[in-house]
């Protein structure tokens, strides 16, 4: 028998229909179970995609400081109220990321697969200042600054397989 996913429960006296509880998990997005984060960057990409379709390259990296000057506020509220330091169903910084690291590719879904894969292995494996960011940073900067990290990071490998060619 195939049982559902079980979704994740907010912390007590928190809600969707908060505005910080709702940025801060992209709409519920961080409450789904396995690996939140990957849900939070996968669901960034079709608006992503929409926003490049718009307005290109500039409207794709305005949402994406949007999204990191908002989320940062969001997180910086919802850790204060709720007491966890990066909480996993917070997912807003993945968002923020994800658009950055975007708008580096080609808008193909080569390109979109390769900023997904290439965001997510340096948001997984954190390599310094990211790690040190995500162990000592606290508040909304904490929750925001090692994925901005660590998608600068995934950015100069995606420009060169660009060069190369696979996107």
């Amino acid at each position: 028998m195939i049982t559902p996913m079980k979704i994740a429960t907010l912390p007590e006296g928190r809600s969707l229909r908060e505005p910080t509880t709702a940025i801060v998990t992209f709409f519920g997005v961080g409450l789904l179970p396995f690996a939140p984060g990957t849900w939070g960057s996968l669901a960034a990409l079709p608006f992503g995609v929409v926003f490049a379709w718009i307005g290109g390259l500039p409207l794709l990296l305005a949402a994406a400081a949007a999204a990191a000057y908002v989320g940062w506020r969001a997180s910086d509220v919802y850790v204060t109220q709720t007491g966890r330091q990066d909480p996993p169903e917070a997912v807003i910084d993945e968002v923020a990321t994800q658009w950055m690291v975007m708008a580096f590719v080609p808008m193909t879904i080569a390109g979109l697969i390769g900023a997904f894969l290439m965001f997510r292995v340096f948001d997984t494996i954190k390599p310094w200042p990211a790690s040190w960011a995500d162990a000592e940073v606290e508040g909304g900067t904490g929750v925001m600054l090692d994925d901005l990290i660590a998608g600068v990071y995934a950015i100069p490998p995606l420009i060169a397989l660009d060069i190369m060619g696979f996107f």
